[in-house]
């Protein structure tokens, strides 16, 4: 298949969250980041400051995950968490709903879960929401409610039971029109797979691949 001349770097979350992973690591993915230009380097709240003193005044920004991996801390854990990180420099905050609540349809608790997080940081929020683990009625409600509490971006995946697919891509463009943001994220190990998934609709893909994958789109560029 030819695929068209899409330029993925500024797109790339360079995540690290390996639960091993070391600040000499971070070092190596911020460098990463700057040097291939991506969205973000993706890191456990841990290791945002230093990740924010690193990228200083460099174009990739610094995103953390809230919640991770389960979502299952509560409503107050996560704005605590939330504020912490944007005070120790994130700019972008993934975090992880509340499925025990979107599988009991408690919408009132996921609204009241994201819009304080949203309101109170003042920062890009990307609602992460385990597709694997929902049907489309669930992921549509799960949708809804992100838009209204004031998410930027609906993030398929945080990678630890399954990643993001090209249909849940293509039915969350679909269900959204543009309202918001969608991120890919989770088991992106091939060019080929991160250009389908922005051809589907991704704006943000979520990856600890991105130098992989802009090598191989190299490579094949030569052929």
């Amino acid at each position: 298949m030819d695929y068209p001349d899409i330029d993925i770097a500024p797109l790339i979350d360079h995540a690290l969250l390996s639960p091993t992973a070391t600040p000499e690591q971070v070092e190596k993915w911020c460098r990463e980041a700057d040097r291939f230009q991506f969205a973000t380097v993706c890191v456990y709240p841990v290791y945002v400051k230093l990740a924010a003193e690193l990228l200083h005044n460099k174009t990739p920004k610094v995103c953390t995950v809230i919640g991770f991996p389960s979502g299952a801390t509560t409503t107050a854990a996560k704005l605590y968490e939330a504020q912490e990180a944007v005070e120790n420099g994130a700019t972008e905050l993934d975090v992880v709903l509340h499925l025990g609540a979107l599988k009991t349809g408690n919408t009132d608790a996921i609204y009241r879960e994201i819009a304080p997080i949203c309101e109170e940081t003042g920062q890009t929020v990307k609602v992460i929401l385990e597709t694997t683990l929902l049907t489309d009625t669930e992921k549509q409600l799960a949708a809804e409610i992100c838009i209204d509490a004031g998410a930027q971006y609906l993030k398929t995946s945080t990678g630890w039971h399954g990643g993001a697919t090209v249909s849940d891509v293509k039915f969350l463009k679909d269900l959204t029109k543009g309202q918001i943001g969608i991120e890919a994220s989770g088991g992106i190990r091939t060019i080929e797979q991160a250009l389908d998934l922005v051809i589907a609709g991704a704006t943000r893909l979520g990856t600890s691949r991105g130098p992989e994958l802009l090598q191989q789109r190299e490579g094949k560029d030569k052929e």
